[in-house]
């Protein structure tokens, strides 16, 4: 066991404070790592907050991990001491399912195991995550980081750039693509990067016209203020891919209307409520909505290396710890460019 400190809300809607705890002992199979930056997800807020349902205190949030390997199991074969490491969403899934076996783990038919707010797969020992200065996790479902690339800048692409990249992949967007990112946020800036670099056409719909020169500068081609009645109409049957990474409760119905035939809006954002679907629009096209989450781990570790081939990072403002709680305040009202980091040395 190793103490570990870190910050951790106490109860529901608490604020964070710091928290010690222990690591489990390495297994034969595991590698123990020293954290160096943690990203602050907005899925963290809903959690510690319990705005998802009821949640397992005291909690220890935190899943985008970035650090550098200290110690590895005898079995271990994936890492060696020194290397950079990423832990993402989850840290285990049962390994037998169709999904698991397919690299799809993040679509585990029996679920994944999160990185917090639960507990370690077949144990009692709650799972606290990467809000810490210490990490324990079992090698395949860890990642390597390209030494290329600032771990400040990594850290949220172990989910923000996953979720924005999975679905980028799975609808392949190439060159000829033309693809609308909504929302220029923690996960709609990595959607510009990563359509950018695989050559597409990129937008942005976005309420926030200061926000212009930023979404630009990041690969996008055209930026379209979405107030007013008519803002889509010039757009009608123009896009193949929409990435709606909006939480927001919005009408869709504008935004489907800019799909070309045959073409898809993803889901990737968490709406307060069930979004209200006008079926002409759907019929007028042939037109898609799906869903999209995260990636297995495969994906994850191929995302890493294109970052690392293209030089890919998340746009970050690196805090201490001890401002976790004003952070999440920022976060709530979306005054952050483009993500919080914390630097793990500060726990």
């Amino acid at each position: 066991m190793t103490k570990t400190r870190g910050y951790a809300a106490l109860a529901a809607r608490a604020e964070l404070a710091p928290f010690e705890f222990e690591r489990r002992a390495l297994r034969d199979t595991d590698i123990g790592f020293r954290i160096d930056f943690a990203g602050i997800c907005h899925s963290d807020i809903h959690q510690v907050r319990e705005e998802w349902g009821s949640a397992l205190f005291p909690m220890v949030p935190g899943h985008e991990i970035v650090g550098t390997v200290t110690s590895i199991g005898s079995k271990v074969t994936s890492f060696k001491v020194g290397d950079s490491i990423g832990v993402g969403v989850f840290i285990d899934s049962c390994r037998e399912c169709t999904n698991c076996l397919n690299g799809l783990q993040q679509y585990c038919l029996e679920g994944m195991t999160g990185t917090y707010n639960g507990y370690e797969r077949n144990s009692q020992n709650v799972a606290f995550g990467g809000y810490s200065n210490y990490f324990v996790i079992e090698e395949g479902y860890a990642v390597k980081v390209p030494s290329n690339l600032d771990p400040a800048g990594v850290a949220p692409l172990l989910c923000a750039g996953i979720t924005l990249y999975s679905p980028i992949k799975h609808w392949k967007v190439g060159p000829t693509s033309k693809v609308a990112v909504m929302g220029l946020g923690g996960l709609g800036h990595m959607g510009v990067k990563f359509a950018a670099a695989l050559g597409a056409e990129v937008t942005v719909f976005s309420h926030s016209a200061h926000k212009e020169a930023d979404a630009k500068a990041m690969g996008a081609a055209h930026f379209i203020v979405t107030k007013g009645d008519d803002w889509h109409k010039p757009l009608r049957k123009k896009f193949d891919l929409i990435l709606n990474t909006v939480s927001a409760d919005l009408d869709l119905d504008p935004y489907l209307s800019t799909l070309a035939t045959d073409g898809t809006l993803v889901i990737i954002g968490l709406p307060g409520k069930p979004y209200a679907i006008n079926a002409g629009t759907m019929l007028d096209g042939r037109r898609s909505i799906a869903g999209s989450m995260i990636g297995g781990m495969p994906e994850l570790q191929e995302m890493l290396n294109f970052c690392g081939a293209k030089s890919i990072v998340s746009d970050v403002e690196v805090i201490k710890a001890d401002y976790i709680n004003q952070a999440y305040e920022r976060t709530v009202a979306s005054d952050v460019k483009y993500r919080f980091v914390i630097d793990a040395s500060s726990f």
